[in-house]
């Protein structure tokens, strides 16, 4: 597990650099609060609004993610306020929070900005609670709020602004579904309700102080799923991420008693692994939450081995309410939202194949690297969707064989899309027929793979592939690779005779 995080591939170090902007830009903002007079309570609050803002904040342009970040207060500030109003009207504070979790789940349905508000609200209600926020806190915790998204803000898009030399991020669109209860954001929402109240009823039952963790296990483990099977998949991870985190920060928080330099270090450690792992690894992500938490309980001095342990507890209420809520009401099929994806990543692969033909053929305006940028947040959320069959503990055998299979051959299909791309981009290179054929057989099977009932003879629409290609045809090699991996995905995608390759 721990060799996943550090092995994985990071293209442009991409991730090693936003974890390290992550540690400057809270680490500055923490510092402004305390350089300006804000309490201990004030300095956590702003230091967990830049994270929020560098972690949550993803629109694929600069430009996007400035004015994400300028609208975050909007989301705060009335919420923040109706937490702290409602802080002894317990009925009344826990209907409200209930309100901001569905409000949140459906603001996703909106893109990137709209789930960046919706997190950033629910967090506010969150930390309202943790910190036992009262309206006489306000004033201070909104100047905390904004000194730390300046400071956040300052770093992000001035000091360390790399996304200014790096093309727009591509952000894999949601699935769409209709209307009312059709549409996904819709149906999440509920579910997130009804977890939620599962996980605030039984979370209150384990404590009266510490029951919103119940809740924020349930929010978390909703976020960036899209089926049932990737809800149970991320509330095993979640459970597993934090039991570890718990036995680490009883060997490390625990022994420091909030001790504030070993402390701030430490909680530095944490912030960079939350943000180097988080895309590749969401139990370590978790581990290093729980830690920081664990560290965040020290400085405020109110840490001990059994706040640790019920941690653990509340915990496995939440993931137990999500579960529960995915199964139960209004459940997504993993196999058809699987589908979806695949269908769209080989449209995808299609669409780069084409636009780097025309390239060749001579056009100024095809552009083949967009769509391979395009297909990569695609094969993201396919992996995400296979991740319930390919788990170790999945029993079903002959699945996880076909399901691993297909990640490899879409893998395989990147790859030469990618080369295709590269290849195009040579001025050097030129056109023939034998291109033109070629993408016109990788759109027969293309169209094969993706039509209900047919896939199974994709394979004839594609030829083999020569034993090798010459150099001087890197392009044509490219395709009939491309070819080959779509005739073989046939295979474990449709069939004939075998199950779905994930049930319903």
């Amino acid at each position: 597990m721990l060799k996943r995080v550090f092995v994985a591939p990071d293209p442009g170090r991409l991730r090693l650099r936003s974890a390290l902007r992550a540690v400057l830009g809270i680490g500055s903002a923490v510092a402004l609060c305390g350089l300006t007079g804000h309490s201990l309570v004030a300095a956590v609050f702003g230091g967990l609004a830049a994270l929020l803002a560098l972690f949550t904040v993803l629109d694929p342009t600069v430009r996007g993610q400035a004015v994400t970040t300028a609208l975050l207060p909007a989301a705060g500030v009335p919420v923040l306020a109706l937490a702290a109003v409602l802080h002894d009207a317990p009925l009344a504070r826990d209907a409200a929070f209930l309100a901001v979790v569905g409000a949140g789940v459906y603001a996703r349905r909106w893109g990137p900005r709209g789930h960046s508000l919706g997190v950033f609200a629910f967090m506010t209600y969150f930390a309202s609670q943790f910190l036992h926020t009262v309206p006489g806190q306000l004033p201070e915790l909104y100047g905390a709020m904004l000194l730390s998204l300046l400071a956040s803000s300052a770093v992000r898009f001035g000091l360390w602004c790399y996304e200014r030399r790096l093309p727009p991020a591509a952000p894999a669109p949601p699935l769409s579904g209709g209307t009312g209860l059709a549409r996904p954001t819709t149906r999440q929402a509920v579910q997130a309700m009804a977890g939620g109240a599962f996980a605030l009823a039984a979370g209150q039952l384990l404590s009266h102080d510490r029951w919103y963790w119940a809740v924020g296990a349930t929010w978390w483990v909703f976020v960036n799923t899209a089926s049932s099977g990737e809800t149970l998949v991320r509330s095993f991870r979640r459970v597993l991420g934090t039991v570890i985190g718990i036995a680490v920060g009883l060997g490390v928080a625990v022994p420091l008693h909030g001790a504030p330099v070993p402390t701030a270090a430490l909680l530095a450690v944490c912030v960079f692994g939350i943000f180097y792992s988080a895309a590749v690894s969401y139990t370590w992500m978790m581990l290093a939450v729980t830690v920081l938490a664990g560290l965040l309980y020290g400085l405020l001095g109110v840490l001990d081995p059994g706040l640790l342990v019920l941690r653990v507890a509340e915990t496995g209420v939440g993931a137990l309410g999500a579960v529960l809520a995915v199964l139960l009401v209004l459940p997504v099929t993993t196999h058809a939202t699987t589908d979806a994806w695949i269908q769209r990543a080989l449209h995808c692969v299609h669409a780069c194949t084409a636009e780097a033909a025309a390239r060749l053929a001579g056009s100024g305006t095809a552009d083949p690297a967009a769509r391979v940028a395009e297909l990569e947040p695609l094969l993201g959320r396919v992996r995400a969707s296979l991740a319930p069959l390919v788990h170790p503990l999945s029993p079903a055998r002959a699945r996880k064989q076909r399901a691993r299979r297909v990640l490899a051959l879409l893998d395989d299909c990147a790859r030469e899309v990618r080369g295709l791309a590269a290849v195009a981009a040579d001025p050097e290179a030129s056109h023939d027929d034998r291109l033109t054929a070629a993408c016109q057989r990788v759109e027969a099977a293309v169209a094969a793979l993706t039509a209900p009932g047919t896939a199974a003879g994709a394979a004839r629409h594609a030829v083999a592939a020569p034993e090798h290609a010459h150099a001087a045809e890197p392009a044509l090699a490219h395709l009939h690779g491309l070819e080959r991996a779509l005739a073989e995905l046939a295979v474990p995608l449709r069939a004939a005779g075998r199950p779905p390759l994930i049930g319903a």
